[in-house]
């Protein structure tokens, strides 16, 4: 059986692209993009058999009736989000208190980073996404619409900014007063000394947020086309089963290099993250399944219900196939 198989490029899934790894029965024909480009198809065309796919607009669509995918408990993509807080240098926030009643810029209202960040700032710091002026919009350069349509309360203010402008371009102008951004604006990398990060030290931020919650945020998880799932009973389980493997060899070769007697990659506090991560987040740093990810499964349902997202609040059982519920 050919199926095709779309994720971006990272190593947890690299063995299962260069055919070091093979699904039994299957053979994946290969596709590698941004995940700028595979979640609007994800959404929309459904346009690939097994893909990559934001988990905030998987639940979104779940709430409304459905997903053309059956998603998988193998989270390809998780990162901490405490370095992506901005302001404005002399707006007076300081804190992320201080956001209440702003106009805070983000690329995708519903897009999984900001839904994580929200979360943050309701349960942390008692900021409700209700009470901010959102702007929504490419951050530092491009187009950047919703994926899909909003159903948000009248009360709550969302609003696109116009053709050509960018987020970044409305901070430094003094037109919102803040971002939550997947990634640091092209000014701040610049070194332009308007845009301050709200947690300087964000790896310290994020280590004690983890010690708090145990959370290492979940943000892209593998969708299996259901109407395939529904005709090989026993596919999701294989294709998952290849990725915990392709995550392994990822995990292993990195340990490697670690333990290697020269350093393979570019950076030269390797060892360093890694005996970090480690001591931090335990050996599993990088955990797939369902039952040792429940707790922040719970919090990603909520979060979307809570920010308007979810028409109805979705269960995680919900949103796996039931041959990968285990483990």
């Amino acid at each position: 059986m050919d199926l095709t198989f779309a994720t971006w490029d990272h190593d947890r899934v690299s063995a299962l692209h260069d055919g070091r790894l093979s699904v039994p029965g299957v053979a994946l024909e290969s596709v590698v993009a941004p995940t700028s480009k595979l979640f609007p198809l994800a959404v929309t065309e459904a346009k690939y058999d097994i893909t990559e796919m934001s988990i905030s607009s998987y639940i979104l669509q779940l709430s409304r009736g459905g997903s053309e995918y059956i998603a998988l408990p193998a989270f390809v993509s998780r990162a901490f989000r405490h370095a992506g807080y901005f302001a404005r240098q002399g707006s007076g926030i300081t804190t992320l208190a201080d956001f209440a009643g702003r106009r805070i810029g983000v690329p995708e209202y519903q897009m999984t980073a900001a839904l994580w960040m929200r979360g943050i700032m309701q349960d942390e710091y008692g900021v409700s996404c209700d009470a901010i002026h959102w702007r929504t919009g490419a951050l530092d350069e491009g187009v950047r619409v919703e994926r899909l349509e909003l159903a948000l309360p009248k009360s709550m203010r969302v609003e696109p900014i116009t053709a050509g402008q960018t987020l970044e371009g409305l901070l430094l102008d003094g037109q919102i007063d803040g971002l939550l951004a997947p990634k640091p604006p092209k000014a701040f990398l610049a070194g332009d000394p308007r845009l301050v990060r709200l947690f300087p030290d964000y790896e310290q931020a994020e280590e004690d947020y983890h010690k708090k919650t145990g959370f290492f945020p979940i943000m892209h998880v593998i969708g299996v086309r259901k109407s395939l799932c529904e005709k090989y009973p026993w596919l999701a389980k294989a294709v998952y089963e290849a990725l915990v493997m392709s995550r392994d060899m990822a995990v292993a070769r990195l340990r490697d290099i670690w333990l290697g007697n020269a350093n393979r990659l570019t950076l030269p506090w390797l060892g360093a993250s890694i005996e970090r991560s480690i001591r931090v987040l335990g050996s599993d740093y990088w955990s797939y399944g369902y039952e040792r990810n429940l707790t922040e499964l719970e919090a990603v349902c909520r979060y979307s219900m809570q920010q308007h997202l979810s028409a109805r609040q979705v269960a995680p059982s919900e949103l796996f196939h039931p041959s990968v519920m285990e483990g």
